[in-house]
């Protein structure tokens, strides 16, 4: 995907209004007033946000006789997913070298041992 595409995608899934559009799209098709009704928002304020996400290519709408269902588009999320995995390897590659730094914190040093032993606990009882 190039990037003025990707920009694009990134600028409408941005807003949470339209994040919970498409949330509603991947149970199914939706028409425009089924898309609205749990939104507290005008119809055309919701159209607004659908010719984002249409411009983005996340959704495509057709028609149905006088129906224009709308319907979650998944090829934008993938190219998404592809660009975004560069970094999540990035990411599971620093959580495993933090894994190996915190086990080596958590290892008892040689001289905490040689503190704890019994000769050092017998000269604490021992002043009493």
């Amino acid at each position: 995907m190039e990037e003025a595409a990707l920009n694009q995608v990134f600028a409408a899934l941005s807003d949470p209004t339209r994040r919970a559009i498409l949330a509603r799209l991947a149970a199914g098709e939706a028409t425009v007033n089924e898309l609205a009704a749990p939104l507290p928002m005008s119809l055309p304020s919701v159209s607004k946000h659908l010719k984002v996400l249409e411009g983005a290519g996340l959704i495509s709408r057709g028609r149905d006789a006088q129906w224009r269902p709308c319907r979650l588009e998944p090829e934008p999320l993938r190219a998404v997913d592809t660009w975004l995995e560069r970094y999540r390897q990035h990411w599971l590659g620093s959580f495993d070298k933090m894994d190996v730094l915190l086990k080596e914190l958590q290892k008892p040093s040689p001289k905490s041992q040689s503190k704890a032993s019994p000769q050092a606990s017998s000269k604490k009882g021992s002043r009493k």
